[in-house]
């Protein structure tokens, strides 16, 4: 199949239409919308199902909270990889405060483990929180041609610091490197936005 690179988006739907389209990206395709919808279910049931599985002994309201992280998070690995998702956000006038305004929300994500699944433990929250902050500053301050190489750098000792400085959440094993995969390498980084080529009709080459 012939694509092209293609920074053009459609202007967000009127409505509740046009709400969605600011948060996945104006003009995502079906199968855009297929891979997105897979990864989310897959996340969503299957990560807290294993965790069942293994016998975590988890509340109700930690297994719905447990759901949400995993939908959210295997979901929006996928969707900020889309070419739609890095038209919209990597758009002309999306600077350093938009992108990382958008990391520094997900630190709610870390405050939610910390509470709900770690009794409290605030210094896995200081240390988790100031990991993906400090990565971030230091990939958007970064050259452009330096930031995925950096990104991938940071994301494999993001990975380091959650098992070995503080030690995964029983249960939510998963809950660091889906949140910084997320961040640092699915939504910072500015890649091309592929499309694919219009076919043209046979007889009017």
């Amino acid at each position: 199949m012939m694509v092209n690179i293609d920074w053009e988006y459609p202007q967000p739907r009127p409505g509740f239409a046009g709400q969605v389209d600011k948060f996945m990206g104006p003009g995502t395709n079906r199968a855009e919308w297929l891979t997105i919808g897979f990864f989310t279910f897959l996340g969503g049931v299957v990560l807290p199902l294993v965790a069942y599985a293994r016998g975590v002994d988890w509340s109700i309201g930690q297994y719905l909270v447990a759901g949400f992280l995993a939908l959210d998070l295997s979901g929006g690995i996928v969707t900020n990889a889309t070419a739609a998702a890095k038209r919209w956000y990597h758009r002309r006038g999306q600077s350093f405060r938009q992108h990382f305004s958008f990391t520094a929300v997900h630190v709610v994500h870390i405050a939610l483990v910390a509470w709900l699944f770690r009794d409290l433990d605030w210094v896995f929250f200081l240390v988790m929180a100031a990991t993906l902050l400090g990565a971030a500053v230091i990939i958007l301050r970064a050259p452009l041609y330096l930031r995925r190489p950096l990104a991938f750098g940071l994301f494999a000792f993001s990975i380091l610091i959650g098992v070995y400085a503080v030690a995964p959440t029983v249960g939510l094993e998963w809950f660091i490197p889906f949140l910084f995969l997320k961040l640092l390498v699915s939504h910072l980084l500015r890649e091309e936005p592929y499309r694919p080529a219009a076919k043209v009709p046979r007889g009017s080459e």
